[in-house]
């Protein structure tokens, strides 16, 4: 799912919940923040959550949500044509509801989601609790993760 080290992720928040939102930032079940999974580019922009960053050209467009921009060679957010917002990539810091976060072990992944399974490109990858439209992916290396995100099972944006 994450074929290139892709991590981002936003937060839209307002009030007196901006600082307990920004303590525990959390990715999912059904997206970031004011970004939810299978918004159009119309509505994810109208969020003011994220920033165009590759035209899509007729196909999907790259974002990054505006509180965590990605290096010039990654990509945070993908929207597709067709399904909308398919994929949220985490940044450092941010957890599933579950507690899983960029740095967590492999052992703390599995006692997470008992039912994690090994894909062929070699992520760990579920269906996200609440939401059985979406999986998480998540890259481990020497027995922690390094990157992870959410997307949309009929995304088509990328392998």
């Amino acid at each position: 799912m994450i074929g290139a080290s892709l991590l981002a992720g936003a937060l839209m928040v307002s009030g007196a919940n901006a600082a307990v939102a920004q303590a525990k930032p959390t990715l999912g079940p059904y997206g970031y923040g004011a970004v939810k999974l299978g918004m159009t580019a119309k509505q994810a922009k109208a969020t003011g959550a994220v920033v165009s960053k590759l035209p899509g050209g007729g196909g999907c467009s790259g974002w990054d949500l505006k509180e965590f921009p990605t290096p010039k060679d990654q990509i945070g957010v993908y929207i597709s044509p067709r399904v909308g917002v398919a994929a949220i990539f985490a940044a450092k810091g941010m957890k599933t509801p579950e507690g899983i976060k960029i740095g967590a072990t492999l052992q703390q992944l599995k006692t997470a989601y008992p039912k994690i399974k090994k894909d062929f490109h070699g992520y760990y990858v579920i269906t996200v609790p609440g939401n059985k439209k979406a999986y998480y992916s998540f890259g481990v290396n020497r027995g922690k993760i390094t990157e992870y995100g959410i997307a949309l099972n009929k995304q088509d944006c990328f392998n």
